[in-house]
């Protein structure tokens, strides 16, 4: 079976287009202060924290698996608009360079930086992630928060990272993965959720030999599809379609509840060996 399931694999432009128009339209109001384009995580799925506090939490959770410290050079591999890489580096003092396909993105990216006081630590830059430019052994740690769905070859880009990662450089993603069987009522509904996103799915047991064959060491999977699935999809549904495709598409993300268990998120930890 492929490692990747869907009807629709997305090109770097296609992804791009996307989210330029989504960062176009973004304000610091929809998502508070933390500026983060990812899903929420609760440690109690029934919290009222607010969306951009558990996307904080998210943030967060990665970023001390991450083990980085002032010293630190990260990869930011997808950065969204900004609000991640920013946040690593206000908690950790560590410098930040942060990739995405989508000019729009970097540009807000860039100018939250600066507003907050980082941008000599902290710089982002158009890049593909399929295929990066990056001189090898470049960096101290990598994280891919939910970027990893969007690429058409997941192995090609854990390999470049791995290339990027100076031995002993840790890498912490999150992605989608098939959880359990679709049943087929239920196909057109994760369809319809990977297709708006221009995304696909993993399997968890794909993840062990994908980073072998990347260079690096599998060191943690965690299902975490309880901590951030259920309310993030809530928010998905009041929230987020408009904003990415307007007043006039509307039942993009109908029905998008029911594909719980079947799709769920995991957050990965590897690294790359020091020999």
């Amino acid at each position: 079976m492929s490692q990747e399931k869907a009807n629709l694999v997305s090109t770097s432009d296609e992804v791009s287009r996307l989210y330029d128009r989504f960062a176009a339209q973004c304000a610091a109001s929809m998502f508070g202060d933390s500026m983060s384009l990812h899903l929420g995580y609760r440690d109690d799925p029934d919290s009222e924290v607010s969306f951009s506090e558990a996307a904080d939490r998210l943030t967060d959770l990665m970023t001390e698996k991450l083990k980085i410290g002032s010293g630190s050079h990260v990869l930011d591999v997808g950065c969204g608009v900004g609000g991640p890489g920013v946040r690593i580096a206000r908690l950790t003092g560590a410098r930040v360079t942060g990739i995405s396909v989508s000019q729009e993105q970097i540009a807000v990216a860039n100018s939250l930086a600066e507003s907050a006081g980082l941008a000599e630590r902290v710089v982002f830059q158009q890049a593909n992630a399929m295929e990066m430019l990056f001189p090898a052994q470049s960096f101290d740690a990598a994280i891919a928060l939910e970027s990893l769905p969007h690429m058409p070859d997941r192995g090609q880009v854990l390999t470049q990272i791995g290339r990027a990662l100076r031995p002993g450089g840790r890498l912490v993603l999150t992605d989608l993965f098939e959880r359990a069987p679709i049943p087929a009522a239920k196909q057109p509904a994760v369809d319809r959720l990977l297709n708006n996103f221009m995304s696909t799915l993993v399997r968890a047991e794909d993840y062990p030999p994908l980073l072998r064959h990347a260079g690096l060491w599998f060191e943690e999977i965690l299902d975490i599809s309880e901590q951030t699935l259920p309310t993030s999809y809530v928010w998905l549904q009041s929230e987020l379609e408009t904003i990415m495709f307007g007043d006039e598409v509307t039942g993009r993300f109908d029905g998008i509840d029911v594909i719980i268990p079947e799709v769920g998120y995991l957050m990965v930890v590897a690294k790359r060996p020091k020999r």
